[in-house]
């Protein structure tokens, strides 16, 4: 399922934004032809209202077709950019842990491509929680406003570069 089509920039080191881009283009290219060749292929076989092959190949095709979609989307607002320093900042590209209403969390602060295939949570630097953290320091407290606009204290356990 793609995300839907953001304005706002995501963060990409240089590696993932290439990553990114070669996936993209092996997708338009290679794995696309053959999957709208096995869609020709199974349509030439008849009826299509029982052609199982036919509809797991338009299956197929749509997923390629929205996966191009996204990576399409996801590159052309990527701010591509270095690994960040290792000096306690929170800025995209952190791995960050906080105290949030007493409760230690730990998060990427960046795009969710970022973290591969991994089950970390990520957090946009769009994001309420991201906007407040944003440029806060190791030690430092600051307020976040919850979706239900109550105002909660967070504090900046440990900022350090993801290296993912």
């Amino acid at each position: 399922m793609s995300e839907p089509t953001q304005s706002s920039e995501i963060w990409l080191t240089q590696a993932k934004y290439d990553e990114l881009k070669a996936e993209l283009e092996e997708l338009r290219g290679p794995t696309r032809a053959s999957v709208v060749k096995r869609v020709s292929d199974a349509r030439d076989e008849g009826d299509l209202k029982e052609n199982a092959g036919y509809h797991a190949a338009r299956d197929e095709l749509g997923k390629v077709d929205g996966r191009i979609k996204q990576l399409t989307d996801m590159l052309d607002r990527a701010e591509v950019g270095e690994t960040p320093a290792d000096d306690g900042v929170v800025e995209p590209g952190m791995f960050v842990t906080v105290l949030l209403g007493g409760t230690e969390q730990k998060f990427l602060l960046g795009a969710r491509e970022m973290a591969g295939g991994s089950d970390i949570d990520v957090f946009s630097p769009q994001s309420p929680l991201g906007q407040a953290i944003n440029g806060a320091r190791k030690g430092e407290t600051v307020d976040y406003e919850a979706p239900n606009g109550k105002q909660i204290k967070v504090e900046i356990v440990e900022a350090v570069p993801y290296a993912g």
